[in-house]
């Protein structure tokens, strides 16, 4: 039987086996050769303060706490997945036997998903470029709600996946110049590689000052922040430009003291958008939503001109993800975003 990687209890992993379900209607099996984490969800559930806000009521559209403490377990880990089609259902004709696809999934030996839910791989595609499409998803987002144009300088903070997607989607849209900011080194190594043209390492400089004088003290025109901390919400507030935009991307459990929404910000006057890809209607329903989001994404990976091809490290096997993935927690610097090889 295949196996799956399950998340039993805070921080602690199982292997287990499970069946497959017979095929229906356009579904496909996919049998998984490469696969790939995201970091910044995962760890909500995996750390357990993903539980703390409660139950999502989808009538009033807020978080509600249940008459009795529940926790979801166990649940999957994992995100995205790479691999040939094993096996179509009655009226697949999208696809066939030995295509190689991505689809979203987990780290799982098959997954099985409807044939609109997979992306066909080009000749000469990446598997880690196919796998960043989630965080090129989330990036394009937030791009696009903070109208990022030709010539305006852009600041991202947190250079996870999707900081690092970002700061070459903004690159690809004209932006100058974009700044990139981490306390990790490598991170910073890889942003620059990808584009960056100045990278800040926030623990040891004002990050705010640094960006209103590397922009001739005006700030940037827009501040996308992935990084899900206090500090560089309150860098972005310092380094936004007067009437520039703050694009809050990341999720974050609640802010502890320490983030000042006091004079700086309404002297400065920013305005603060929330933005998340897979929150449909899109703000620009109905000419984008996320399939138009996932298409561009999905184009611009195919032909090399935004790429994971730095983004995925490590790559370990498969077998060793029991006692891999917990390093997401544990070494940030060196698990930039874990992919796993068959």
């Amino acid at each position: 039987m295949p196996k799956r990687l399950l998340c039993v209890a805070r921080e602690q992993l199982e292997w287990r086996e499970y069946e497959d379900e017979p095929l229906q209607g356009t579904q496909v099996r996919i049998r998984t050769k490469y696969a790939a984490a995201k970091h910044g969800t995962e760890m909500a559930g995996y750390k357990g303060y993903a539980q703390a806000r409660g139950v999502y009521d989808n009538e009033y559209m807020l978080f509600r706490q249940p008459e009795e403490p529940r926790e979801r377990r166990p649940t999957g880990v994992g995100n995205m997945v790479v691999g040939p089609v094993v096996e179509v259902g009655p009226t697949v004709r999208e696809l066939k036997v030995g295509d190689m696809v991505c689809a979203y999934g987990g780290f799982a030996e098959t997954r099985t998903v409807d044939q609109s839910r997979c992306w066909k791989m080009p000749p000469g595609m990446s598997w880690k470029s196919a796998v960043c499409l989630d965080p090129a998803d989330f990036a394009m987002g937030a791009v696009r709600d903070g109208h990022v144009r030709v010539g305006d300088a852009v600041a991202v903070f947190g250079m996870g996946a999707i900081g690092l997607m970002v700061v070459q989607i903004a690159r690809l849209s004209g932006a100058y110049p974009v700044i990139a900011v981490d306390p990790i080194a490598r991170r910073r190594e890889i942003a620059a590689d990808l584009g960056a043209d100045l990278t800040l390492d926030p623990s040891s400089v004002d990050a705010g000052f640094e960006i209103k004088t590397a922009t001739s003290r005006r700030g940037v025109d827009v501040a996308i922040e992935y990084s899900g901390s206090a500090a560089a919400m309150q860098a972005a507030l310092r380094g936004v430009a007067y009437g520039g935009t703050v694009v809050a991307g990341a999720s974050p459990p609640p802010y502890s003291a320490g983030l000042d929404f006091g004079m700086e910000a309404h002297i400065n006057i920013p305005n603060i958008v929330f933005s998340r890809a897979c929150s449909q209607p899109d703000r620009e329903y109905p000419r984008w939503d996320e399939q138009r989001i996932f298409g561009t994404c999905w184009r611009l990976l195919g032909e090399g001109r935004i790429t994971g091809e730095s983004i995925v490290q490590p790559v370990v096997p498969f077998d060793a993800l029991l006692s891999e993935y917990p390093k997401i927690a544990t070494q940030p610097a060196e698990y930039i975003k874990l992919g796993a090889e068959v």
